[in-house]
């Protein structure tokens, strides 16, 4: 399957050259908008798989644009500009841009810059995911430590009982044990403020 990219390009004749360029290079252009269209909505619309923006001096609200569907709906996007101050780049990688390309397109460079760019959003979506993972596992112990230490204060359990309490439930209500374990927090929580009244 060719690569489905959305190109940015306010320059419609430089648009229709890069459209050119890639069809020649087996990629698919599955839509030409300008920095002020709905990125998100046309990445979700169209399935694309990459972003290509060509601007010879990336705007605030292009950035934008790029940032929000990074948040909503993350894609590798590809910037080729003229604009080299690190202000700039540095606002385009916060933004999300995968590549950040000075010197202008050219046809013979178009697979390797995409395919690296490619691979490294891949690589980095990776350790988002696994960042994510680390978070919440260590959310989970934290919260089985603490609904163990309830359910030995109000069961009078030694831990290994009130852990094998907690995973029965777990696997009773199909949970996860970190899910278990927040109920058991919710529920001492609410008993305490009924206590408190």
């Amino acid at each position: 399957m060719p690569l489905r990219i959305i190109l940015i390009d306010d320059d419609t004749s430089r648009a229709a050259f890069l459209t050119e360029t890639l069809a020649a290079a087996s990629y698919t252009v599955v839509a030409q908008l300008s920095a002020q269209d709905n990125l998100v909505e046309a990445v979700e619309q169209l399935d694309a798989d990459i972003v290509l923006v060509d601007m010879d001096n990336p705007a605030r609200d292009m950035l934008e644009n790029c940032a929000h569907m990074t948040a909503r709906a993350p894609r590798p996007i590809v910037l080729f500009t003229k604009q080299s101050d690190p202000q700039t780049i540095s606002n385009a990688v916060r933004a999300g841009v995968t590549a950040y390309i000075v010197d202008g397109i050219d046809a013979q460079r178009l697979k390797p810059i995409l395919d690296v760019a490619i691979a490294q959003f891949k690589e980095h979506q990776k350790l988002l995911a696994d960042l994510d993972d680390t978070r919440t596992r260590l959310a989970d112990r934290r919260d089985i430590d603490r609904a163990k230490a309830i359910l030995m204060r109000l069961k009078q359990l030694d831990e290994n009982a009130a852990y094998a309490l907690l995973r029965k439930n777990a696997m009773a209500k199909r949970i996860t044990l970190g899910e278990a374990a927040r109920t058991v927090l919710a529920a001492a929580e609410l008993l305490d403020h009924q206590g408190e009244k």
